[in-house]
């Protein structure tokens, strides 16, 4: 499956919201047909044609575009549909942007999935935010857009101003309730150009440390995976806009955020794992499974312990620079053996 990204930069958008500057993002500043043919010529010699490709307008609101813009914009995605190039259109928009005409006007457009730009289920954290729009309007969106028959995606922030983590967990916590299919985490950046910069330089906001934006992040992604909710993004892309040189201002980038939350999920399984296994006798074994870690098996040697998991696992496993082991070992006692296993 391959995606063709065409990028809409605030289109439609009532204001900003303080975290935003999704020119600077993307790295795209205009929102017309041409430019949406130009990112997808760009795009197409990439990709072999197959109706499991898709063609996704990510940035803006896209369904507070007049439908006259709509229907141009999407007409060029339209074509791919025809050519068989691709087989089904997705959009990110607010979730007060939706409604029953426009979700009509999607579905004769071919339009499959409807991403939620929702960041926070919290009202007041939304409110500083600048978002616009409540998390009442988020759930009666989403319930809309499921009785008409669209697959659904939410996309969600750590870090944002006024949030703890106790918010955060909240978040998820309905977000399972409200159960989409897909789902993105974002830790907030510090980004030029935008309003939390401005309250940055003020010392107006303090983003989160890369190890608290792990942490808070790991906690929801393990939380929606374990629910059947597929994250397909954890941080914003390392494009080539984006690492600039005084594009991000602060808080915890990383080109490889989704490593290392996947990683501190490794990390977290396999201490409770290895303490279970720390109190049983030589020969006894522990074995985990679940959404994120796929397969791990712990025997208890005479020396200490030797963990089996999938070969293809074992940087996760391991850490970033061999971290995880490293925490192991300095809370348990014993030789630790990884055996990586290919299936």
């Amino acid at each position: 499956m391959a995606i063709i990204p065409i990028f809409v930069p605030h289109a439609a958008c009532p204001h900003r919201c303080v975290f935003c500057n999704q020119r600077t993002i993307s790295g795209e500043s205009e929102t017309s047909p041409a430019e949406v043919q130009h990112q997808i010529d760009t795009w197409l010699p990439r990709i072999r044609p197959s109706r499991d490709n898709e063609a996704a307008f990510y940035g803006g609101s896209f369904t507070g575009l007049p439908l006259t813009l709509q229907e141009r914009l999407l007409a060029p995605a339209e074509a791919l549909l025809e050519q068989e190039i691709i087989g089904s259109i997705r959009l990110s928009t607010r979730p007060d942007y939706i409604d029953a005409p426009r979700l009509d006007f999607l579905r004769r457009h071919h339009v499959r999935l409807v991403e939620l730009g929702v960041q926070s289920l919290d009202d007041d954290v939304l409110r500083r935010a600048e978002r616009g729009h409540t998390a009442a309007q988020v759930c009666q969106a989403m319930d809309l857009l499921k009785q008409c028959g669209f697959h659904t995606g939410i996309q969600l922030m750590v870090g944002l101003p006024g949030q703890t983590f106790a918010s955060v967990q909240e978040t998820a916590e309905e977000v399972c309730r409200l159960h989409p299919d897909i789902a993105r985490i974002y830790p907030v950046l510090v980004i030029a150009g935008t309003v939390l910069a401005d309250q940055y330089r003020q010392g107006r906001y303090e983003p989160l440390a890369l190890e608290e934006a792990v942490e808070q992040a790991a906690w929801v992604y393990d939380k929606l995976e374990n629910a059947g909710i597929r994250v397909i993004r954890t941080g914003l892309q390392p494009d080539a806009e984006l690492v600039r040189p005084g594009n991000v201002l602060a808080g915890p980038f990383h080109p490889a955020m989704g490593e290392l939350v996947k990683s501190r999920l490794y990390r977290q399984k396999a201490a409770r794992l290895l303490a279970e296994a720390a109190v049983l006798p030589p020969g006894s074994t522990v074995d985990f499974s679940d959404a994120v870690v796929p397969s791990l098996h712990l025997e208890r040697t005479g020396e200490g312990v030797r963990i089996r998991f999938p070969a293809r696992e074992e940087s996760k496993l391991r850490g970033q620079h061999n971290g995880n082991v490293q925490a192991w070992q300095e809370k348990f006692p014993g030789a630790i053996e990884l055996v990586p296993e290919r299936q």
